[in-house]
């Protein structure tokens, strides 16, 4: 019987990690290509002005995907953050400090982007 190599601790999650950023920038990518298109190519002068984009925020789906978009953004940040501090060589208890930070901070920046968006159209 052929023995197994013993995985590193943390290193399934720091793929699954990196898997996940990797992906959040396919959809980066794709959101920031879809949102300059809508914003941009589309609109009579090459931008909108604040009643436009109002009007525009409006929409059930436009909303959705502004905000999904925000959702996106925020995670590729965020982890991309995370990754860098990794780096530094953290003690367990400190990564798991950084891990709700960044995820709290992460929670809090989604609400609050999602509250002004909001705001904007009621």
């Amino acid at each position: 019987m052929k023995a197994k190599a013993a995985m590193p601790s943390g290193s399934a999650r720091g793929v699954l990690v990196w898997g996940l950023q990797a992906f959040s920038g396919v959809l980066l990518v794709a959101g920031i290509g879809l949102h300059w298109l809508a914003q941009h190519l589309v609109v009579e002068g090459g931008l909108r002005d604040y009643s436009q984009v109002v009007s525009y925020l409006r929409e059930p789906l436009v909303l959705a995907l502004e905000t999904s978009f925000l959702v996106v953004v925020t995670t590729h940040a965020l982890l991309g953050l995370r990754a860098i501090l990794m780096d530094l060589g953290p003690t367990k208890r400190v990564e798991r400090l950084l891990n709700l930070g960044l995820g709290l901070a992460g929670i809090g920046a989604v609400v609050y982007g999602i509250e002004l968006t909001l705001e904007l159209v009621r």
